[in-house]
């Protein structure tokens, strides 16, 4: 009985020993196929996004190594990409007399590009430092002198001034003292009124704080959209809209005496006619027309240029459907010809009469596109979304124009418009006639 129950004990021991090895080797199998997709993962991300942060001792190989793994993008219309930034760009500006773009990045520095360098090889660009902070918003004074930004760790607007020196340079030195803080969320927009009356700050909140160029606060408005998406200054300088959750657009009248003093902020219209959120909105030069992208998957544009004071509500002039989500912008060319819409990586472009879709630019970034918007000129749509800017020919605009001069042209009844209509025709043609022979070669 005991050799029996030695035999049976044996047996027991042996297959229990083959059970734990068989389920090790299992969990082996497990680990290296789990090992390799994890590899497979890494491998994605970083063909797609580039190597991670190197500490301080390797801070010298990271320019080469970036460059290497650098997001690349061609498009038969794509001008050019600036590129200078260490970081990833988060904003950009144009001044007013077109002459300069600032962009800031999370590297602590914002950069001023020469817009006459667009179509060149080389972009230089003038580095200017950002101390102990990085600024994730930049915009331009009205007279070209000068750009805010907002600090992503002070939670504040820094000046920075610029001047020529005398052998033609420039110099950018910031203002002594920052804003004081104010905002208790996150920042959403900054801006400088047209004017130079004022400046606007708007967080995620439902806050937007109207600011003298001093840094005192002259209002505050509670937008009451739950939480704000997007706001910004029209290109006027006199009205402030913000959008968000609520499926509308407010705007608000930034009044001032005739002696320059500020009197008070009112409500000047609403863009009602989405169903659903609006993630964003934008202005045509003169202020006249609104382009709004909403969460309900469409596009709108608006004719703003109406009696607000005796109640006159905006026209809204057409509705195209649109892919769109969260993070979407919207730019409306100075003309308002062209209506352009950010969806994650991606643009589109728009004719803005007829809403017909003129170009689709997939993976223009490798991140989603944190800045969209077209040069003061028209002839550039420009966006954001990695350590790159791309800056894109306006061909859809050059269409446009030329259409509308046709027609126009048909209507024509004197000799001399009929003339000047046709060179302006030619004048657009060549335009968009060298941008796709570039783009042929």
């Amino acid at each position: 009985m005991e050799i029996v129950a030695l035999v049976a004990l044996t047996l027991l021991l042996g297959a229990l020993v083959i059970l734990v090895a068989f389920a090790v080797g299992k969990r082996k199998e497990e680990l290296r196929v789990k090992a390799k997709q994890t590899s497979n993962c890494v491998v994605e991300a970083v063909a797609e996004k580039g190597p991670a942060t190197k500490k301080h001792k390797q801070e010298k190989q990271r320019g080469r190594k970036d460059k290497l793994s650098q997001h690349n993008f061609s498009h038969p219309l794509l001008a050019s990409s600036l590129k200078g930034h260490n970081g990833n760009v988060t904003c950009f500006d144009f001044s007013s007399n077109g002459k300069y773009l600032a962009s800031c990045a999370d590297d602590r520095t914002v950069r001023i590009w020469s817009t006459k360098d667009f179509l060149d090889r080389e972009h230089k660009c003038l580095r200017v430092n950002v101390e102990l902070d990085d600024a994730i918003l930049v915009r331009f004074s009205p007279d070209s002198r000068a750009f805010i930004t907002w600090l992503a760790n002070g939670d504040t607007i820094r000046v920075f001034k610029m001047s020529k020196n005398k052998d033609g340079s420039m110099s950018v030195k910031a203002a002594s003292d920052d804003f004081p803080l104010k905002h208790k969320a996150s920042i959403l927009n900054i801006g400088i009124a047209e004017t130079g009356k004022f400046i606007m700050s708007a967080s995620n909140d439902t806050t937007i704080n109207i600011w003298d160029l001093k840094g005192e606060i002259l209002a505050s408005i509670n937008t009451n959209q739950m939480t704000n998406s997007y706001a910004a200054i029209s290109p006027c300088g006199r009205f402030v809209a913000s959008c968000g959750f609520t499926p509308d657009v407010k705007v608000w009248e930034v009044c001032f005496a005739k002696t320059g003093e500020f009197k008070e902020v009112t409500r000047a219209f609403e863009l009602k006619g989405h169903s659903a959120g609006v993630h964003a909105f934008a202005f045509s030069n003169d202020s006249y027309k609104m382009v709004t992208v909403s969460k309900d998957g469409t596009w709108k544009l608006w004719n703003t240029n109406v009696e607000y004071k005796k109640q006159q509500d905006p026209y809204l002039l057409k509705t195209v459907p649109c892919a769109s989500s969260d993070g979407s912008l919207a730019a409306l060319s100075p003309d308002g010809r062209v209506v352009a819409i950010s969806d994650g990586c991606n643009v589109a472009m728009f004719n803005a009469s007829s809403g017909e879709l003129e170009e689709q630019l997939f993976s223009v970034h490798s991140f989603n596109i944190t800045d969209l918007r077209f040069d003061v000129t028209g002839r550039f749509l420009v966006c954001s979304g990695d350590k790159a800017i791309r800056v894109i020919h306006n061909a859809p605009g050059y269409r446009a124009t030329i259409r509308d001069m046709q027609d126009m042209l048909k209507k024509a009844q004197n000799v001399a418009m009929k003339q000047r209509l046709q060179q302006q025709i030619k004048d657009a043609q060549s335009a968009l006639d060298a941008v796709l022979a570039a783009a042929v070669h």
